[in-house]
């Protein structure tokens, strides 16, 4: 590939793949209630730290007008600390002979569409990837709001709304499930037989899990770690809005190399990327997850250190059970 083709890469795929990822960005938000936020706004450094006040309720007290006037227990102004992290992440390198690719000589639109949108897409797959089995590790590893019923029972909407009931008079704030494909048109199935007329609009029966949008994915994290041995073991996440923030998803590095040697000329092509991550009511552990963390410290719960004092006020519940039952 020549100089003028590097400069043409780096010139109008780059620039195109953060357009076109941006636009899937506003479009995802809006279809999940954005309970997976996906931003453009990113932060400098390893980690984005942000204080806040702990809740006063605990300093709420009852008081007797007509009593002697005694002395209350002191309760301190706790200030507490939310932590997002800094995800790295690559393609390639991607090996490829440059006289296969002479349109970049000249790109035409159609071209440059086709490219920007798989960069844009594989990235996005791994902002949600990511995000998603975050939220499963630190949801799940909170007994208050986790419904497990994996051993005596299948995932049904009796078992996603028990998930919900973990945050009592606070299940409004629950805006999305997130499922599998799998699970999705099981419950299309029960919808279709909605013998007990739950969820109907005139004559029509719609997929409607308990009033909340689905996010249909099959993102690795939804299937229980013995997945290869138990093909039923999965999981359903119940987000509130902002349960998971991804920031920055347009910081992009590429860089196109040409060598000789061989009987055609070959060229590389690598990219680079980082993007935050931070999750509602939970905070990045800075000591035991560490800085630019894979995926395995990402989905270890251990790492996400729950900061809210209610659970009411974090991230979201989840379900675990049979999805063949």
């Amino acid at each position: 590939m020549s100089l003028s083709q590097m400069k043409v890469f780096n010139k109008y795929i780059m620039p195109a793949t953060i357009e076109t990822l941006a636009q899937m960005i506003e479009k995802f938000n809006a279809s999940s209630n954005n309970a997976i936020r996906l931003t453009t706004d990113g932060f400098t450094g390893d980690f984005l730290q942000e204080s806040f006040f702990a809740s006063i309720h605990a300093a709420q007290r009852r008081v007797d007008r007509y009593a002697s006037n005694g002395t209350p227990t002191v309760t301190d102004l706790t200030q507490l600390q939310h932590n997002s992290v800094k995800v790295a992440g690559g393609f390639g390198p991607i090996r490829f002979e440059p006289s296969q690719l002479t349109w970049l000589e000249k790109p035409t639109a159609e071209g440059i569409e086709v490219a920007s949108r798989n960069f844009a897409e594989a990235m996005m797959q791994d902002q949600l990837n990511t995000a998603i089995a975050a939220l499963v590790a630190a949801v799940s590893n909170q007994s208050e709001a986790t419904n497990d019923v994996s051993a005596s029972a299948g995932l049904t909407y009796g078992s996603i709304n028990d998930a919900h009931a973990k945050f009592g008079d606070q299940s409004g704030n629950i805006v999305a499930d997130v499922m599998t494909g799998q699970l999705y048109h099981k419950f299309i199935g029960q919808n279709l037989t909605n013998t007990a007329q739950l969820f109907r609009a005139g004559n029509v029966t719609v997929i409607d899990v308990l009033g909340k949008a689905i996010i249909v994915t099959d993102a690795p994290a939804l299937y229980e770690a013995d997945y290869d041995t138990d093909l039923d073991a999965q999981k359903i996440l119940g987000l509130v809005e902002g349960a998971a923030v991804v920031h920055d998803g347009s910081d992009i590095i590429s860089n196109v190399e040409t060598t000789n040697g061989k009987d055609r000329i070959e060229s590389t092509m690598q990219v680079d990327y980082t993007f935050g991550l931070g999750l509602k009511g939970y905070a990045w552990d800075t000591a035991n997850g560490g800085k630019s963390p894979t995926d395995a410290e990402l989905a270890t719960g251990s790492n996400w250190d729950k900061v809210a004092t209610n659970i009411k006020h974090t991230a979201g519940v989840i379900a675990i059970g049979d999805a063949s039952q």
